[in-house]
């Protein structure tokens, strides 16, 4: 099995692999150009996108700075914003469906290590992959370990370091991230009479 595809599939993986390791300068490259073209530019950014991730729906905007690993891995739907400083390290597959936004200075990490040093410096490590799903709020300076599932309408507290799944319809915050309330008709109820005023 190539090392592409070990680590597509959570395997152990030789970081050092020189298919990786171009996959890897080419992304940072276009990072680099992304983040180096105007944000009024939507068709060259646009552009960027298209070579450098696997694949993205309508209605998108990511504020630079934005860095991957990949690109490949990552797969985000219609309606999202990603305000400045969003990482994803995508070894694995990173989906993300509609409507979601996503703070500032977000790690979302497929990428991890073996607890053994030896293995570490003999240049092994792994990744699990991720997804989000639909309506999801990630607050400001939030982080999504690897392997974390999170469900649909789900509000993530700003500074979260989120460790294990979230269900869908919840408020979760912390570190490490838990529950702390569902989200009911009320909350539309409040926010849509906020509106009305």
């Amino acid at each position: 099995m190539k090392e592409i595809d070990k680590m597509i599939s959570g395997h152990l993986y030789k970081v050092s692999d020189g298919e990786l390791v171009k996959h890897l300068s080419d992304a940072k490259d276009l990072c680099d150009e992304f983040n180096f073209t105007s944000r009024n530019d939507y068709d060259k950014r646009k552009a960027i996108l298209i070579k450098l991730l696997h694949n993205f729906g309508d209605n998108i905007l990511i504020e630079s700075p934005f860095y991957c690993d990949y690109g490949f891995n990552i797969t985000i739907g219609d309606n999202f914003y990603a305000n400045h400083g969003l990482t994803i390290l995508d070894g694995s597959k990173v989906k993300i469906e509609n409507n979601v936004f996503i703070g500032p200075n977000v790690g979302i990490y497929t990428a991890t290590h073996p607890i053994s040093a030896k293995v570490r410096k003999m240049g092994y490590e792994y990744a699990k992959s991720i997804s989000i799903g639909n309506d999801v709020w990630i607050g400001g300076g939030s982080i999504i370990n690897p392997g974390v599932n999170i469900g649909n309408n789900v509000v993530i507290g700003s500074g979260s370091v989120v460790t294990k799944d979230i269900p869908s319809n919840v408020v979760a915050v912390g570190n490490p991230c838990k529950v702390i309330r569902n989200i009911t008709n009320e909350d539309d109820s409040y926010w849509e009479n906020l509106i009305q005023k």
